[in-house]
C-alpha cells in the first residue's frame, strides 16, 4: 500500500515537471467559498458556528500548490475576528474572534471574506483568490447583568378612603443584551402584611382602603427579576404618603408656642396656610383671639399697688386706698379672704358673708361735688339671689338710722351708684340714683370700673371706654343729723332699725385696688393707663403688610380681625401675627389662642366652613432678680450732730442692685455656682425703713425727708413712728438717691445712744424683695467723741465704701448752688480742713500745758487741796485760750459750762461744713474733756495730752 502511494507521488511529481518542462500553466482555476454565511459565537467566547462550515475547494487539486488553500482574508480591519485554515488540501477552515466579544458592546457583525490557494509554488506566487463570501456573525448574550432600578426611591401620596388602580409605577432594567436577559420579567413585594401589591409591569395599588388616622405613612420593599430569573441586587424603598380627605382649615401650625420674656414679638405662625381644597373664593375672614382671663386681673397687667400705680400713670395725689395689703396699720383687710396668686397681685374674693368697716381716720372727710371711684371687679350673676342687692361700697349710718349716703351695688346685673347729698348743700330734688346696664357686669371676666363724679354728672368708664347712665332717679337731700357714719366695703353697714347692728345687702365676687379720690377727676388718659394690658397680639412688620388686608385691633389688642380676598394675602398676613408682653417679668403660663375664619365664595354667602383652632402660648418663667443691698452696716455719729440743722444721714454709702442668674453668659460676666451672674436693670415699687426695737418718740425724735429730693420722680413717702415708707415705680437709681437723703433727728440727744433700723425694698407689689439691710448707729457723747477722731480721720477698712461700677449719682442736687460738684473735691477739702483742725487743737493743748505749770508754781500751799472734781477744760482752736479755776463748782454751773460747750461745738461744726454742706464726709472734733472724779486730788502737772 504503502509502495503505491509513493508511485502516485512520483507519477505526480514526474508529471508536473513534464508540464512545466513543457510549458504549460499548471493553476488554472480559483478557489471556491459558498457566497455567504451565517455564525453564531457566544460572548465571552472566541469560537464561531459558521452555517455552513467554511471549506475551500479548487478544481487545480490535487495539483500541489496550485490545488491547495492557503488563507482566508477578511475585508473588514475592525472585525474583531480572523480565519484560519486548518487543512490546506481539503479547504476546510475556521472563523475565531481574536478576542472575547461582548453582546452589550455589539450584538452582530458583518464582513467579507475571500480564500486564497497556493499559487504555483511554494512561495504563493499566482496564487488565486475566490469570489467575496459575505458573513455575518451574532453574538449570544449570557445572562450576566442583574436588574437594577431605575430610581434610588420612590415616593407617592394617595387620600384616604379610596381604592387605586395604580398609585405608581417601578421600573427597572437589565443591561444585558439579549429581549431573553434584558427584560424584567417579574416585580415582587418583599415587605410582609402591607396593604398593597403590585404587577408584572410595576405597578402598585391599594389592596384595602387606607386611613390617616390609623397610619401617615407605609414604606415597602419592592425587588426585580429579568427573564432569565436573575433578581436584583438591591430592593428599592417606595414611600406613600395617606393624606386626609381634603378638609378646608388651616395647616402648618403648632399646637404650642413657647415666649422667652424679653424677647419682644415672636410670630406665632410663621409657616401656616389656609387649605380651601381648590375651591374659588371672594373674600376671606380671620379672627385671631388671645384668651388671658385667667391671668391675673384679666391679662399680664402691673402688679404693683394701686398708689404706685397711680403715681406712674401720673393720678393727682390724695387717693385712698380702701383695700390695701394686710398689716398692723391696715388691719381691716386682714379678716377679707385674698388670692394673691401667682404674681403678687392683691385680689379679695367675697362669697356672701365678708366686709370690711374702714376707720374713720381712713375715710375721706372732703368729698365734694368733684371725686373719683375706681375698682377692678370681677362678677357673675348669682341664681336665685338676682333680687337682693350685693354692696361694694357704702357710706350709712353707724347707728340709729339706716340711711345711705352714697354707696356703689350690683343689682340684677346693672351697676347702680346712689348719692344723697346733704340738705345743707341742696335743698331741691336732685339726681341720687345712677344705674348701668351692661354685659360686663355679669360676664364672671376682669374689667376696670371708674365713676367720675361732677355732679349732677356722673360717667362710668368701664376698661376705659365711656357710659352715661342709661337711667337716672332723682331723690331728696339728706336732712341733717349728728349721726356718724360708717364706710364699709363688701356689704352695707346696717346700724339702726334692726335689733343688733349688722351687715347686708353683701357683695359675690373679687375686687382689687378699690380707691376713693376726693376733689380730683381722674381723665382719659390716666384711666387708660391704669387699666392697660402689658400682653398682647400684635402684628410684625406692620409696614409691609399688604395694602389691600383690612385689620383691627380691639383696645385691649387681644383680639384682632383681618379681612381680604386674595388667600395667598391673608396666609402672608396671619404669618405676621405676633404675641407681644412688655413686662419685664411676666407672669409665666399659659395663654389660649383662638383663630376663627369665615370664607365666602362668588355669588354665595358661604361656601365652604373652616374649623376654629386652638393653640397656647406659653409664657416661660422669667429669670428671677435677687435684689441686694449693701453699704455701711455700722456707723457711729456725736451725739450733738443730731440737734444739727442736717440731723444724720443714715444710708449715705447705699448701693442697690440687682441680679439674675443665666445660663448663657459673655465671658465679661462673673461665674457663679449654677449658673452666670449678670447685673440687669428693672424698678422698684418701695423701700421701707423699719425702727427696730423701740418705736420713734414724735416728741423726742423723727426720721426726715425733704420734700424737694422726690421732686422729678414718681416717689412719694409715708412717715410714723415705726419708720418711713417710700413708695412708687421708679429706677433703683432715684431709690438709691432719695434713701441717701434720709436724716435722723433727735431734740434730746443725751438720752439716745443707738438706734437700729431694718431697710428692705420691693419689685413688683412684693413678688421680689430684697435682702434684710440691717443699720445700726451709735452716737457718740462728750467722753467718748475723743476716742474716735482717729477713726473719723482715718476709717477702719470693714468701712471702706463700695462704689458700684458705672453708677455715679449727684446725691445732693439740692445743695449744690456754689459747691464743687465734684465729690472727690468735697472730701479732700474736708480732709485738708480737719488736719488743720487737729494740728491746731494739738498746739493749743502744748501751750495749755505750759501755762498750766507756771501757774501750779505761783499757786499759794493753801490752795493745793482745793476740790477740782468739777474742773472741766475746754480747748477750742477758734478763740482765745480762756482758764477759769474756782474753788467750788455747783451743779448749776456745771450744767451752763456744758450748754456753753455745746454752744461751741455747733460754731465750730458750722464753721467746718460751710466748706461743704452736701458733703457725708463732714466731721466735728472735739478735744476730750479731762474730768476729775469726786474725793481725788490731782496736780495739774501730772495731766498729760
Amino acid at each position: 500500500m504503502m509502495l503505491t502511494a509513493a508511485g502516485v507521488l512520483v507519477l505526480v511529481s514526474l508529471g508536473w515537471s513534464a508540464a512545466h518542462s513543457k510549458g504549460m500553466t499548471v493553476n488554472k482555476h480559483k478557489p471556491w467559498i459558498e457566497t455567504s454565511y451565517h455564525g453564531v459565537i457566544t460572548e465571552n467566547t472566541d469560537v464561531v458556528l459558521l452555517d455552513p462550515p467554511l471549506v475551500a475547494l479548487d478544481k487545480d487539486a490535487p495539483i500541489p500548490y496550485a490545488g491547495e488553500i492557503c488563507a482566508f482574508n477578511i475585508h473588514d480591519s475592525d472585525a474583531p475576528f480572523e480565519a484560519v485554515v486548518l487543512n490546506g488540501t481539503s479547504g476546510e477552515g475556521q472563523l475565531r474572534a481574536r478576542g472575547l466579544v461582548d453582546c452589550e458592546l455589539q450584538k452582530e457583525y458583518t464582513f467579507i471574506i475571500q480564500a486564497h490557494d497556493c499559487g504555483s509554488g511554494p512561495g504563493g506566487t499566482e496564487g488565486k483568490k475566490s469570489h467575496k463570501a459575505v458573513v455575518h456573525i451574532q453574538v449570544n448574550d449570557v445572562n450576566e447583568f442583574a436588574p437594577v432600578f431605575r430610581e434610588a426611591q420612590y415616593r407617592a401620596a394617595v387620600t384616604e378612603g379610596k381604592i387605586y388602580d395604580s398609585i405608581l409605577q417601578v421600573e427597572a432594567t437589565d443591561q444585558d443584551c439579549s429581549p431573553q436577559y434584558s427584560q424584567i420579567c417579574n416585580y415582587q413585594i418583599t415587605t410582609t402584611r402591607t396593604p398593597f401589591a403590585i404587577d408584572r409591569n410595576g405597578n402598585i395599588r391599594n389592596t384595602e382602603k387606607l386611613s390617616y388616622d390609623r397610619q401617615q405613612q407605609y414604606e415597602i420593599q419592592v425587588t426585580a427579576w429579568d427573564c432569565g430569573q436573575k433578581r436584583a441586587l438591591h430592593t428599592v424603598p417606595v414611600r406613600i404618603d395617606v393624606k386626609p380627605v381634603c378638609k378646608p382649615g388651616w395647616q402648618g401650625w403648632n399646637k404650642r408656642v413657647d415666649y422667652e420674656p424679653g424677647t419682644g414679638s415672636k410670630q406665632l405662625f410663621p409657616k401656616m396656610h389656609l387649605e380651601t381644597c381648590g375651591g374659588p373664593l371672594s373674600s376671606v375672614r380671620t379672627t385671631v383671639e388671645l384668651q388671658t382671663s385667667h391671668i391675673g386681673k384679666g391679662c399680664d397687667r402691673e402688679t404693683y399697688s394701686e398708689k404706685s400705680l397711680q403715681k406712674l400713670c401720673g393720678a393727682s395725689s390724695g387717693s385712698t386706698d380702701l383695700l390695701p395689703a394686710p398689716s398692723a396699720a391696715t388691719n381691716w383687710t386682714a379678716s377679707l379672704v385674698t388670692d394673691s396668686g401667682r404674681d403678687s397681685d392683691l385680689i379679695f374674693k367675697f362669697e356672701g358673708h365678708q366686709a370690711a368697716k374702714i376707720p374713720d381716720w381712713v375715710v375721706p372727710q372732703n368729698l365734694t361735688d368733684q371725686f373719683t371711684i375706681a375698682t377692678w371687679m370681677k362678677h357673675g350673676p348669682s341664681p336665685g339671689l338676682r333680687a337682693e342687692k350685693e354692696t361694694l361700697l357704702c357710706n350709712s349710718d353707724k347707728t340709729e338710722m339706716n340711711r345711705h349716703h352714697y354707696s356703689l351695688y350690683v343689682h340684677n346685673c346693672r351697676l347702680v351708684f346712689l348719692l344723697r347729698r346733704d340738705f345743707t348743700q341742696v335743698d331741691t330734688f336732685r339726681p341720687a340714683e345712677f344705674h348701668w346696664k351692661l354685659e360686663q357686669i355679669c360676664d364672671k371676666e376682669w374689667h376696670y370700673y371708674v365713676i367720675n363724679v361732677e355732679f349732677p354728672v356722673v360717667t362710668l368708664y368701664v376698661d376705659g371706654v365711656t357710659y352715661d347712665p342709661y337711667l337716672v332717679t332723682d331723690d331728696w337731700p339728706i336732712h341733717p343729723s349728728q349721726i356718724d357714719v360708717q364706710l364699709t366695703v363688701g356689704a352695707c353697714w346696717q346700724g339702726g332699725e334692726v335689733t343688733k347692728p349688722r351687715f347686708t345687702q353683701y357683695f359675690r365676687g373679687s375686687l382689687s385696688g378699690l380707691t376713693i379720690r376726693p376733689g380730683k377727676i381722674a381723665s382719659q388718659k390716666v384711666i387708660s393707663c391704669l387699666q392697660a394690658c402689658k400682653e398682647g397680639l400684635d402684628i410684625n412688620s406692620l409696614e409691609s403688610l399688604d395694602k389691600n388686608i383690612k385689620f383691627h385691633f380691639n383696645p385691649a389688642q387681644s383680639i384682632l380681625v383681618m379681612e381680604g380676598e386674595d388667600l395667598e394675602r391673608i396666609n402672608e398676613a396671619v404669618r405676621k401675627v405676633s404675641y407681644i408682653n412688655s413686662r419685664q417679668f411676666p407672669t409665666p403660663g399659659v395663654r389660649h389662642l383662638r383663630i376663627s375664619t369665615t370664607v365666602q365664595c362668588f355669588g354665595e354667602d358661604t361656601c365652604i366652613t373652616i374649623p376654629d383652632i386652638d393653640a397656647v402660648v406659653m409664657v416661660l418663667q422669667p429669670s428671677e432678680p435677687r435684689i441686694t443691698i449693701s453699704g455701711l452696716e455700722r456707723l457711729s455719729r456725736p451725739a450733738f450732730d443730731l440737734r444739727s440743722s442736717s440731723g444724720v444721714e443714715l444710708f449715705q454709702d447705699l448701693h442697690i442692685i440687682s441680679t439674675v442668674t443665666r445660663a448663657d453668659a459673655t465671658a465679661h460676666h462673673a461665674a457663679h455656682r449654677g449658673g452666670i451672674l449678670e447685673e440687669i436693670i428693672h424698678n422698684l415699687d418701695y423701700c421701707d425703713i423699719l425702727v427696730l426695737g423701740d418705736e420713734l418718740s414724735p416728741e423726742l425724735e423723727s426720721l426726715q425727708l425733704q420734700r424737694s429730693v422726690l421732686l422729678g420722680k414718681h416717689l412719694d413717702a409715708t412717715n410714723s413712728s415705726s419708720g418711713m415708707s417710700i413708695y412708687g415705680v421708679d429706677s433703683m437709681s432715684n431709690y438709691e438717691q432719695v434713701i441717701r437723703q434720709v436724716r435722723y433727728y433727735s431734740w434730746r440727744p443725751e438720752e439716745i445712744t443707738e438706734r437700729r433700723f431694718r431697710l428692705t425694698c420691693s419689685e413688683l407689689n412684693g413678688r421680689y424683695t430684697s435682702n434684710e439691710f440691717n443699720l445700726e448707729v451709735g452716737f457718740l457723747h462728750s467722753a467718748e467723741v475723743g476716742e474716735h477722731v482717729n477713726h473719723m480721720v482715718a476709717p477702719p477698712q470693714y468701712m471702706q465704701l463700695f462704689h458700684h461700677p458705672s453708677m455715679n449719682y449727684d446725691l445732693y442736687p439740692a445743695h449744690t448752688p456754689g459747691v464743687p460738684s465734684a465729690a472727690t473735691v468735697v472730701i479732700v477739702m474736708c480732709i485738708a480742713v480737719l488736719v488743720v483742725v487737729v494740728v491746731v487743737g494739738i498746739y493749743r493743748l502744748h501751750l495749755t500745758h505750759q501755762q498750766e505749770v507756771k501757774l501750779s508754781d505761783e499757786t499759794p500751799k493753801g490752795a493745793e487741796s482745793w476740790d477740782n472734781s468739777a474742773l472741766t477744760i475746754t480747748v477750742n482752736p477758734m478763740q482765745n485760750l480762756v482758764l477759769s479755776q474756782e474753788s467750788e463748782v455747783n451743779e448749776e454751773e456745771e450744767e451752763e459750762e456744758e450748754e456753753e460747750e455745746e454752744e461751741e461745738d455747733d460754731d465750730d461744726e458750722d464753721d467746718i461744713s460751710s466748706e461743704s454742706d452736701d458733703s457725708e464726709e463732714d466731721v466735728d472734733v472735739q478735744l476730750p474733756r479731762m474730768q476729775n472724779k469726786k474725793g481725788q486730788n490731782q496736780n495739774k502737772t501730772t495731766l498729760t495730752y
